[in-house]
């Protein structure tokens, strides 16, 4: 695997992402979320449409965080996207209360049950935090090719200054299903709120109060 060079990529590449850059994002996401447990039980991966509905529920997530003007970022190599992180503001587009219009996009793509189930998930991280003013980091991935490269640690820090400029926002929560990603978070601040089960699949619940993010920003 040849490794990159920070230098090699374009200058100011970290950047929000825009209209034109979504369809790659939605690209990138799929292969990082394919084989993940909680979307393999959510989008129920033993049925053939798998990899359709899931392809369809990425895209509508996408539009709903760009409709809603939620925070999305990218790092570029040129004009690929090589990672990306998308977040909920607080109290905007989250939780039982989602607009109509995802649920009926989601319902006639990604089907009744996976509706519920995404639904579900959420309503269970707003009852364990408590409230709603709170970012959420939604998705977080970056490309094979460029991964153990520090861009994952960039896309969190990130995620982080965008809470910090929220003055409403209590801090920054995170579902990680995937063991070998807990460390990440804890390195940036991130405390276990509690343990959740989605479907049948149990993830761990983190959380960055926000006093504490900066403190951790300037220690890493």
């Amino acid at each position: 695997m040849t490794t990159i060079n920070p230098a090699q990529l374009r200058e100011g590449q970290l950047t929000y992402l825009v209209a034109e850059d979504l369809k790659m994002a939605a690209s990138l996401l799929y292969q990082a979320y394919y084989d993940d447990a909680l979307f393999m039980s959510i989008f129920q991966a033993d049925k053939a449409d798998y990899e359709q509905r899931l392809r369809a529920a990425i895209r509508e997530e996408l539009m709903a965080f760009w409709e809603a003007q939620q925070p999305m970022f990218g790092v570029f190599d040129g004009d690929s996207v090589i990672g990306v992180a998308c977040l909920t503001q607080p109290g905007k587009s989250f939780g039982p209360g989602k607009y109509w219009q995802w649920r009926l996009k989601m319902l006639l793509t990604a089907g009744y049950v996976s509706t519920k189930q995404l639904l579900e998930k959420e309503r269970l991280i707003q009852a364990a935090i408590g409230g709603d003013d709170f970012h959420m980091l939604a998705f977080l991935a970056v490309s094979p090719r460029y991964q153990q490269q520090g861009w994952g640690d960039l896309l969190v820090r990130a995620a982080q200054t965008a809470m910090e400029e929220s003055p409403n926002s209590r801090g920054l929560a995170v579902y990680v299903t995937h063991p070998g990603f807990l460390n990440l978070f804890k390195q940036h601040g991130y405390q276990t709120i509690t343990e959740l089960e989605v479907g049948n699949i149990r993830g761990q619940l983190l959380f960055q109060p926000r006093e504490q993010a900066n403190e951790v920003k300037h220690a890493i």
